[in-house]
């Protein structure tokens, strides 16, 4: 079934496209003309005709190109309907999709969660309309939350006549969550193409840990159309640059060169040799010197399906749908409809009723399913014997398969996670997160993981028996290495948990700015990524400024549906993997690089608080503390420094250990008055980070001891004197605190 044709790929150079018309209507209709690929035949009338007449017409047209026109025409409509939206894109790239999804893409509409099919990336997703329309003409299915399958369709055509209006199935960019169909949310650019390779990356793995031999459960190829766009950003130069390097012979990227961006024409800022540079890359290269020829498109993609050891960059020559009059003027090309007049206009140009809206003319839909639908179902179902084989002689192999496709943790994953005696000197966050990593990773076959060439600091490498590297060659090895790659790590990361792997990425905290939009995305679709950042204060020392977070966490916690938990020590640590791994959505670990104190739990509380956000660690026997020490990571150790000698001076404290402010808020109001009760105002907060969000917790008179500005470079114990991390500052606050208090009171 998945043999790779023995061919050879060619390489031709990439080559410049035309500028953009000047004429905006010109432009539009000019992808109506008979263009190489398109024989006289099925060449659109170019007089128009009446409506009647041209649907009468289209009965005689060759079926591909009403299947073409039919995923046109809809994004013409939807985005005028809309009067907002990005019409060009998805007109060029119309026959490039209608010939990937017919005669390539393994994908049964009837099942869009099969395990094996292709899965396809839109990364310039501001061309959704192309991905909209394929969905529905291809009558893919819809699946709920409980992942069963519907009988109605993941795009319907009022879903499109709804296009980026409120709640629809359609919004402006692909949305994983929304759209059945849409395997990864896009839009900002660069990002699909990282996820593209975390997919690949993934099958991979998957491949080499469960494929056996005769009995390939795993075979499938990634595909990513991109954009202009997607080429000049980072991300997906980083990621191309790691693909090329693993040799991913199952990806292929699709680059729509058509040499258009908001501000006009590339040539104002990119004049690279994309062709070249992906060959240093280590990548194959295929040249479609026109997006109209599908022949040469099928021809470039026989080429992609035959090179197993290198991944592959299609470049397609577009014009864009939608020009603008003036050379430098191009902006409604990427935001705007076409105008009324012009939609009319163009679908004249295509033999098109010119007042249709809407129309799916008779027998596309019959025709995608009997092409695309068809052979997707035989592919599922031909995979469904070899699965069932697979199952008789590899029961817990398959267990296994079955568990990671429903998100189920495998049993004893927590078994050997180890406990700390209480230490004065204690152990750095950092070490004894990598040994709870460690214990619960020996335990979890699909937790997979690595850094960004930091792993040795972050203390992130599995060390266990069996382990082993993924590298190109061997993609069993459960230790991934991103080189110094952060931006992509991070959109890899996202593409490895779309394909049901646990997966975690590490740097410094303050490398984590280098990965916000990733981790961004991670929490808008809810995949369960494991970031763990380590060095997360200014006591890193003598690194200095440029490496001390400050704003960091804040900006972390800032993020809509994201974890951030910053434990207080070695046993935190532990309760906080427990929880990291029982997560449904992105958590951020930040730990120290300087050792910390095992706190005493025969003393104090139970580090099983961590669960809950934050607990009282330390309390006066008194009923009623006079005032509240709140801390996180390296300063709660302070904080119960400053707690004995209050309670030494007759003083009613507590301590609250808040390693997480997200969990916290997730607990009722009750919890939350128990921890910090509404009527003691008297309230200290410390963190070696921006104060920024602590009113919240230490109230509008509490004293916020925190970061105002950036760090220094000198040994640690100068930085905090300097900055305040002492137990004598945490005094005084908690002092003045009480002196407020009682100077109310009088």
């Amino acid at each position: 079934m998945t043999d790779r044709e023995q061919a050879k790929s060619s390489a031709p150079r990439n080559a410049k496209s035309s500028a953009p018309e000047k004429n905006a209507a010109q432009t539009a209709r000019s992808l109506a003309k008979p263009r190489r690929g398109r024989p006289t035949s099925e060449r659109a009338p170019t007089r128009r005709p009446a409506d009647s007449n041209a649907q009468a017409a289209l009965a005689s047209r060759p079926i591909d190109d009403v299947c073409i026109d039919t995923i046109r025409t809809l994004s013409m409509d939807a985005v005028q309907k809309a009067e907002s939206g990005h019409p060009g894109a998805p007109m060029a790239l119309a026959p490039v999709m209608y010939t990937l999804w017919r005669q390539f893409l393994r994908y049964d509409p009837e099942d869009p969660t099969w395990l094996n099919r292709d899965r396809f990336i839109l990364s310039n997703g501001h061309a959704s309309m192309l991905l909209y329309a394929t969905l529905h003409l291809a009558g893919v299915k819809a699946v709920n939350a409980a992942h069963e399958i519907l009988d109605q369709p993941a795009v319907s055509l009022d879903d499109i006549k709804a296009f980026r209006q409120l709640d629809s199935r359609c919004p402006g960019h692909p949305e994983h969550h929304i759209t059945t169909g849409v395997e990864a949310t896009t839009g900002p650019l660069g990002q699909g193409c990282g996820m593209s390779v975390g997919m690949a990356i993934g099958e991979r793995w998957l491949a080499q840990n469960f494929n056996r031999p005769g009995l390939k459960i795993v075979d499938y190829d990634v595909y990513a159309i991109c954009s202009d766009g997607d080429m000049m950003e980072g991300v997906s130069n980083e990621a191309a640059s790691l693909a090329g390097h693993l040799m991913l012979g199952n990806l292929c990227w699709i680059y729509d060169s058509n040499q258009v961006t908001i501000e006009g024409h590339t040539e104002l800022a990119f004049s690279d040799d994309v062709a070249a540079r992906f060959r240093a890359y280590g990548w194959n290269v295929q040249h479609v010197g026109d997006a109209n020829d599908t022949r040469r498109m099928a021809e470039a993609l026989k080429a992609f399906k035959a090179s197993p050891d290198a991944p592959m960059l299609i470049i397609v020559e577009s014009h864009i749908g939608y020009g603008a009059p003036h050379k430098h003027d191009t902006s409604a090309a990427h935001g705007e409809a076409l105008g009324v007049e012009e939609v009319r206009l163009t679908k004249r140009a295509y033999g098109w009723p010119e007042e249709s809206s809407f129309l799916v003319p008779d027998g596309v839909r019959e025709h995608f399913h009997e092409s695309s639908g068809r052979r997707g179902g035989e592919l599922r179902r031909s995979w469904l014997e070899r699965m069932q084989d697979y199952r008789e002689k590899h029961p817990e192999l398959a267990a296994r398969l079955d568990q990671m496709q429903r998100g189920e943790l495998p049993k004893g994953w927590d078994s050997a996670l180890p406990s700390f005696a209480p230490d004065a000197k204690g152990l750095a966050t950092r070490e004894s997160s990598g040994k709870a990593l460690n214990a619960i990773a020996a335990h979890f076959p699909w937790l997979i993981g690595g850094a960004a060439d930091l792993a040795p600091s972050t203390k992130t490498d599995l060390t266990f028996e069996g382990a082993g590297e993924f590298e190109s060659g061997y993609y069993g090895g459960r230790n991934l290495h991103f080189g110094i790659r952060e931006h992509a790590m991070g959109a890899i990361l996202n593409g490895l948990a779309l394909s049901k792997l646990r997966v975690y990425g590490s740097s410094f905290l303050i490398f984590s700015d280098y990965m916000k939009p990733a981790i961004r995305l991670s929490a808008l679709m809810g995949l369960p990524v494991i970031y763990v950042f380590t060095h997360d204060s200014i006591g890193l020392g003598e690194d200095g400024p440029t490496h001390q977070p400050i704003e960091q966490l804040v900006g972390l916690r800032a993020v809509p549906r994201l974890v951030t938990l910053r434990p207080a020590d070695a046993n935190e640590v532990v309760e906080a993997w427990r929880v990291i791994i029982r997560q449904t959505q992105p958590v951020c670990l930040a730990l120290t690089r300087q050792k910390l104190p095992t706190i005493d739990r025969a003393r104090y509380a139970s580090a099983g608080g961590v669960a809950r956000g934050a607990y009282v660690l330390a309390d006066s026997p008194k009923k009623n503390p006079a005032v509240i020490l709140i801390g996180t990571g390296s300063e709660v150790s302070l904080c119960l420094e400053a707690f004995e000698q209050l309670e030494r001076d007759g003083i009613a404290a507590r301590v609250v250990s808040m390693p997480s402010w997200e969990l916290f808020e997730q607990q009722d109001q009750a919890y939350r008055d128990e921890i910090l009760p509404p009527e003691i105002t008297a309230r200290v907060s410390v963190e070696a980070a921006s104060t920024i969000g602590w009113d919240r917790y230490a109230g509008a008179t509490g004293e916020k001891i925190g970061m105002h500005g950036f760090g220094a470079s000198a040994p640690i114990a100068d930085l905090l004197k300097k900055f305040g991390f002492t137990r004598e500052a945490v005094l005084a606050a908690a002092r003045r605190q009480l002196e407020r208090g009682r100077g109310r009171s009088r």
